[in-house]
């Protein structure tokens, strides 16, 4: 690998926007960025379009999707995991925290299967050298369930194990608070009647008054034994946030209501909202709007959830609709998470930081990724 020259680029650094180039040397670091204007010949000619930073992602359910394509339907693991890195990499983003289920709740027992499938692929993938992004574990602990910690305990020195989400998905809590919309969204999806619906949300809701509060103290010390970074998921109420920060939690990802936001920003905790959120203009369970908590100053990060492309969307959105400087935005997707991970070598673009860069143009309002390089190198 040789210097490599980017040119007449629109690049987007925590200052500003700079129209000129950006120098990757060979170690796949930026060397240099120099407002020069028009491309002179030195380099790739970006054609003026935008250049940002490798985006961060700390919570994707995409590898699941790629595992159960459909109902019923099981992918081979190391197959799914290719198909993942590629939709990725094709985002814009460089560094992904893959977010595995530990524990399951209602109707989603496959979900047993898919963590140990996912984490085997992951390791094969990362031994076999063949991954395109820079992928990490993030482990997402169902409280409630019966046997999550025996399931956490089994994986809690995996490596690349980035960060720990404390979970609750019973009727009644955090995101599904309101039970009408949760009947809305969940029912039919396993049970084959209203009653056997019924039957599961009572079991479910038993299980959390048994489960919830034992099994978040014991994720919680196993993760501070080993330094860990722990995320508080689905923050409802200011208790809720009280909760984690007691816990030593340092990110409330997704609040669901703007009293659990401004308690987190009280607390000191960095504040992770869904970028679907963002495209889609508000949540699909009622909760509160990504876009109001980022007018109120109350939004740290962004995460795509389960749709990848949502992560360069939204952050365009912010700069197109609340007139946020572009810098401002992207960091949204990049620097912020990076921060929360404690990745200090990337997340923007300066020298001396890992060349991980993203070209981007406009189509209307969406913004387009054309090509991706992680290190220096050339991976979409």
């Amino acid at each position: 690998m040789t210097e490599t020259v980017f040119e007449n680029a629109r690049i987007v650094t925590p200052e500003g926007v700079v129209h000129g180039r950006l120098v990757a040397d060979v170690d796949g670091r930026i060397r240099e960025i120099a407002a020069d204007g028009p491309a002179i010949g030195l380099g790739e000619d970006l054609a003026g379009d935008w250049l940002t930073p490798g985006l961060v992602e700390l919570h994707t359910d995409n590898l699941e999707r790629q595992v159960q394509p459909r109902p019923k339907v099981r992918w081979p693991g190391d197959a799914a995991l290719v198909a993942h890195d590629g939709q990725i990499a094709a985002a814009g983003i460089t560094t992904v925290c893959d977010a595995i289920c530990v524990g399951f709740y209602g109707g989603k027992q496959e979900r047993l299967e898919f963590m140990e499938l996912s984490l085997a692929a992951i390791r094969h993938g990362r031994e076999a050298g063949t991954l395109r992004v820079d992928h990490r574990v993030h482990l997402r602990c169902e409280v409630s369930d019966p046997n999550v910690v025996e399931l956490f305990e089994r994986h809690v020195d995996e490596p690349g194990l980035a960060l720990v989400s404390l979970m609750d998905h019973t009727p009644g809590q955090r995101q599904w608070h309101d039970l009408e919309r949760y009947k809305a969204f969940h029912q039919g999806r396993s049970e084959s009647s209203p009653e056997e619906f019924d039957a599961m949300v009572r079991r479910r809701i038993d299980e959390q008054a048994r489960y919830a509060r034992a099994h978040r103290g014991e994720i919680v010390a196993l993760a501070r034994e080993r330094g860990l970074r722990l995320a508080s998921h689905d923050d409802t109420t200011v208790d809720h946030v009280a909760e984690a920060r007691a816990e030593g939690c340092a990110v409330s990802e997704f609040p669901t209501t703007r009293a659990a936001a401004d308690a987190a920003r009280a607390a000191g905790l960095a504040i992770v909202a869904g970028a679907p959120n963002v495209v889609l203009g508000g949540s699909h369970s009622g909760n509160v709007a990504a876009a109001e908590l980022a007018g109120a100053g109350l939004l740290d990060g962004l995460s795509s959830d389960y749709v990848p492309v949502s992560l360069m969307h939204a952050a365009f959105r912010f700069h197109d609709r609340l007139g946020w400087p572009l810098a401002e935005a992207i960091d949204t997707v990049s620097g912020g998470p990076a921060r929360m991970l404690g990745l200090a070598d990337r997340g923007a673009l300066a020298p001396g930081l890992r060349a991980d860069l993203v070209r981007v143009r406009r189509a209307g309002e969406v913004p387009a990724v054309l090509a991706v390089w992680r290190e220096g190198r050339r991976v979409a």
